[in-house]
């Protein structure tokens, strides 16, 4: 049985919230993050898809590590921008990318907007690799659905958070516990998915 998956990620954020994912469902799987290896590679993102750009980082991390790998690529996608910024998400304002300059960009281009009009989702893709078995790949998806507001509303939360929001709940993601969002998150409808089908994959594999 597998003991240790590494998550091909920097962001100790979304690492904890992994943790706590795989605790809360009684996963006894020890999760590493390119934190605890000696001088990873940093996967060139050049995908068009999130589900390309998953493999990609999962595939070079897991052939490096020689770990079962899990790696996830999300994004905003607005109706009215024909899905932008999508998978350039995090690089929509340029490559030196600061999450206000993206926040300005996605403003700017929906200026005029109206609100009934400014409909988006949020989309994650996990993908969890077996080094040499990249034929055996789990791929699973979770989306959100919500609107961007003309002016960003709350503390907490990153990237486009403050300004997605959602209707339901009468709040952004901004405004939301950690608790909440997961609840109703890409990442967390995602996370819950790949929680249902790891132990099944992992089994082809022991």
């Amino acid at each position: 049985m597998v003991k240790e998956i590494l998550f091909a990620t920097g962001n100790q954020g979304k690492a904890k919230e992994l943790k706590e994912a795989f605790k809360q469902a009684g996963v006894d799987i020890e999760i590493k993050t390119n934190a605890d290896l000696d001088n990873p590679p940093h996967p060139i993102e050049s995908g068009h898809t999130f589900e390309a750009n998953a493999k990609i980082k999962a595939h070079e991390l897991a052939e490096f590590s020689k770990l079962p790998t899990i790696a996830d690529d999300s994004g905003l996608m607005v109706d009215a921008l024909q899905g932008e910024p999508g998978v350039r998400s995090e690089r929509y304002a340029g490559e030196a990318l600061t999450e206000a300059k993206n926040n300005a960009k996605l403003l700017a281009e929906l200026g005029g907007v109206p609100d009934e009009k400014r409909t988006a989702k949020f989309w994650t893709t996990i993908v969890v690799s077996m080094p040499g078995e990249f034929d055996k790949d789990l791929v699973v998806s979770g989306t959100c659905s919500g609107r961007i507001l003309a002016a960003p509303r709350g503390e907490d939360g990153f990237g486009y958070d403050p300004l997605f929001y959602i209707p339901e709940k009468e709040k952004t993601f901004a405004q939301m516990t950690t608790d909440e969002k997961n609840e109703i998150s890409h990442r967390g409808n995602a996370v819950r998915k790949l929680l249902q089908e790891l132990p099944a994959w992992l089994e082809q594999f022991d």
